[in-house]
């Protein structure tokens, strides 16, 4: 069966939206990590906008292997693909007016076991993208960064703000993935700065939804994959950490919004203010399999770090206007039925 997005997610993207489709009509999208879990919803969302208001898109996929990807997503097949690495891909001869840079190296693993190689996907990475994206004056540029550029959250401020100092430890190797996003920041805001690329950033936190995978580093994933195989929900620890998720249909409005709306050179938290324990989480996501059983080991150890991720979302929601339209259990929710599927 195919998999897809429900229509009335992507209905709820267009009518939120809708007052900005003109700008889209006739442009060209160059599209990096776009086989990812966020790719894959900007993917599917911009090919329902084309289909529903005749937009006239072209949208062109950076991947490693597009075969692979359109035997397993055959929706995406009537898309244009250039095959290659996100550090070394030739450049289109074709002009573009807007670039989302969603690729990026999102392993746990990867992050401690070769950290090296995690950094230059990302800066280098980065910079290939930017040095497309300066070859069309009006292009306008989206780059995904992470909540990780902040480091660990102290007590004391309950939520990271976009002027917060902070930042990743950088003699850790699993600072990797956070530290190479804040200097890929750096590249995009000289670059705009210097006046050679519109870019805007999004700095994105912890999401929910359908695509997401079930069986990686992402507890509400592996929350709800647990449910799925009637697993006991584990936690190592005693689950006070605080994490927040946003639905990724609010997801993919805030984005968009920022692509058009942001501000040359400005950084926008994306996610969600509203903070629940990685218990209550795992708790919350238990209550949609009757049964199933939530297990705290309260395996604390002196090593362990206070691990609390909310953003604070003040500034994109008075600047841009957006807000969270989808509550944590419709999203619990609409992600298990897809993968019911």
């Amino acid at each position: 069966m195919e998999l897809k997005i429900s229509e009335t997610d992507l209905k709820y993207i267009c009518h939120a939206i809708e007052k900005d489709l003109p700008s889209f009509r006739r442009k060209r999208f160059f599209i990096t990590g776009g086989t990812g879990f966020i790719g894959k919803w900007i993917l599917e969302t911009l090919c329902f906008l084309d289909k529903t208001h005749v937009l006239s898109l072209s949208i062109v996929v950076l991947s490693r292997d597009p075969d692979k990807f359109k035997q397993l997503y055959p929706q995406f097949n009537h898309l244009t693909y250039i095959k290659g690495d996100i550090r070394t891909f030739n450049f289109s001869d074709i002009d573009f007016d807007f670039v989302i840079h969603a690729a990026t190296e999102a392993s746990a693993s990867l992050n401690i076991n070769d950290p090296l190689t995690m950094s230059d996907v990302i800066c280098d990475g980065t910079q290939r993208v930017l040095q497309l994206a300066a070859k069309n004056p009006n292009c306008q540029m989206l780059f995904l960064s992470s909540g990780a550029v902040y480091g660990e959250m102290p007590p004391s401020i309950g939520a990271f703000k976009e002027d917060f100092q902070g930042g990743p430890n950088p003699l850790l190797p699993g600072s990797a993935y956070g530290e190479s996003k804040r200097l890929a920041e750096l590249y995009c805001a000289t670059y705009a700065r210097n006046g050679n690329v519109n870019v805007k950033i999004a700095r994105c936190f912890a999401f929910v939804g359908p695509y997401l995978s079930l069986d990686t580093h992402y507890a509400i994933g592996n929350f709800i994959g647990n449910g799925l195989k009637n697993e006991p929900i584990v936690i190592n620890g005693n689950g006070s950490p605080l994490r927040s998720y946003l639905y990724a249909s609010d997801l993919i409005i805030w984005l968009l919004t920022i692509l058009t709306k942001g501000k040359n050179g400005e950084a926008y938290n994306v996610g969600s203010d509203e903070a629940v324990s990685i218990r209550q989480l795992a708790e919350t996501v238990a209550g949609f399999f009757p049964g199933l059983e939530v297990k705290i080991l309260n395996q604390i150890r002196i090593t362990d770090r206070n691990q609390d991720y909310i953003p604070d979302i003040s500034k994109i929601k008075a600047e841009l206007g957006v807000s969270i339209g989808v509550s944590l259990k419709d999203a619990i929710y609409k992600t298990i039925q897809f993968h019911r599927q």
